[in-house]
């Protein structure tokens, strides 16, 4: 059955700004020390995909024994919301990505689930000229398994016709409780993180026509 939906993942997988969030994050907690900072890395990259409250929640109790309220968490995403922007539209685009998706989108439809709020991705997208691909960039706070069957249900997709494009365990986790096909964007931040799945892999979009072609996907 041909496809007809895609879900990307922006970060990692339609451009190369994982680094850029990794670095950010880093900058926040240099002030409390070198070991914390790179916990902070660590933790941040083995856990792609999750919200940026979720993780300075989790930072905050785990290192602090700090309970975060929603106004404190609100202030550290706008930090790290400030930090971070500028670099993100500045990354580079995944190799391939633009081709593709001027390729495809108007044979396709295009959605776009991450970890980044929603109203930043917006802007982000925006501001690289993106918009015109998608029917719609969609964000935290809510997670990714929110969006896929949100989406699924608000517009009628056939899960046999709908593929996500993820780089993190978060994609993998929500494409998976969603029922739905998945290829996984390999990049130096998530080397090692998949050693155990067996599924499609990708590191361009001319790979990944390729692998839709041969999948008789495409």
């Amino acid at each position: 059955m041909a496809l007809k939906n895609i879900f990307f993942d922006f970060d990692g997988v339609l451009a190369e700004s994982v680094g850029a969030k990794t670095e950010a994050f880093k900058e926040m907690y240099l002030p409390y020390g070198e070991d914390i900072a790179n916990m902070v890395v660590d933790y941040h990259i083995h856990h792609g995909g999750i919200s940026r409250f979720e993780k300075f929640k989790y930072w905050e109790k785990t290192f602090f024994g700090k309970e975060l309220s929603e106004e404190d968490v609100h202030k550290m995403a706008q930090k790290f919301s400030s930090l971070v922007l500028e670099k993100v539209v500045m990354s580079k685009p995944v190799q391939d990505s633009i081709w593709f998706l001027e390729k495809y989108y108007q044979k396709l439809s295009f959605w776009v689930i991450t970890g980044t709020p929603s109203n930043e991705i917006e802007i982000i997208a925006s501001r690289r000229n993106m918009l015109h691909f998608f029917e719609g960039l969609h964000g935290s706070p809510e997670n990714k398994r929110h969006w896929t069957e949100y989406l699924i249900k608000k517009h009628g997709l056939n899960r046999e016709e709908t593929l996500f494009l993820g780089d993190a365990t978060t994609d993998l986790d929500a494409a998976q409780f969603s029922k739905l096909h998945f290829a996984l964007r390999d990049n130096e931040e998530n080397e090692g993180m998949f050693k155990d799945y067996n599924g499609p892999r990708f590191s361009n979009f001319r790979e990944l026509e390729q692998l839709l072609v041969d999948k008789n996907l495409l």
